[in-house]
C-alpha cells in the first residue's frame, strides 16, 4: 500500500530535489547522440561512409587506421579578439570543438580506402576485401 503513490507526488522527496531539477533541465539535451552523424550504405563492391562535420575545414579532420579500426577525428580551435585603441580587450571569445569516432573495418581492403571532403561532408569509400579461398593442392605419396 505504501508503494502506491501517484507519479506527481514522487518528486516531493527532499533529498531528490536537486536530482529532479537536473533531470528537468537536461532531459532534452543531446547527451545520448553520437559525436557526429554518419551514414553507411552498401554499394555492392564497397561501403560508402558519409560523416557530417559542419564547420570543420579539411585540415581539421584526420583519419587513422590501426589494427582494423578506422578512427575519424575532427578538432577545431577559434579565437576572436577585439581590442580598443589602447590594446585592451573589448571582447574575447574562444571556441574549441573535438569529435572522435571509431569504426571496425574488418572485411575491408584497408589499402584501397579513399576519402574526400566537401561542404562539411566527409565521404569514405571502403572497398570490400576479396574473399580468398584456400588453395587446393595434391600431395604426392612417396
Amino acid at each position: 500500500m505504501f508503494g502506491m503513490v501517484p507519479f506527481e507526488y514522487r518528486d516531493r522527496n527532499l533529498f531528490d530535489v536537486f536530482d529532479n531539477f537536473e533531470r528537468s533541465l537536461f532531459h532534452n539535451s543531446n547527451v545520448d547522440l553520437p559525436a557526429f552523424r554518419t551514414d553507411i550504405r552498401d554499394a555492392g563492391d564497397k561501403y560508402i561512409l558519409e560523416a557530417e562535420l559542419p564547420g570543420f575545414d579539411k585540415e581539421d579532420v584526420s583519419l587513422d587506421l590501426k589494427d582494423g579500426i578506422l578512427t575519424i577525428t575532427a578538432e577545431h580551435t577559434e579565437n576572436n579578439d577585439q581590442k580598443d585603441d589602447n590594446g585592451s580587450y573589448i571582447r574575447r571569445e574562444r571556441r574549441y570543438g573535438s569529435f572522435r569516432r571509431s569504426f571496425d573495418v574488418t572485411g575491408i581492403d584497408e589499402n584501397a580506402i579513399s576519402a574526400s571532403y566537401n561542404n562539411g561532408i566527409l565521404e569514405l569509400s571502403l572497398p570490400k576485401a576479396q574473399q580468398t579461398l584456400p588453395e587446393a593442392r595434391r600431395i604426392p605419396i612417396a
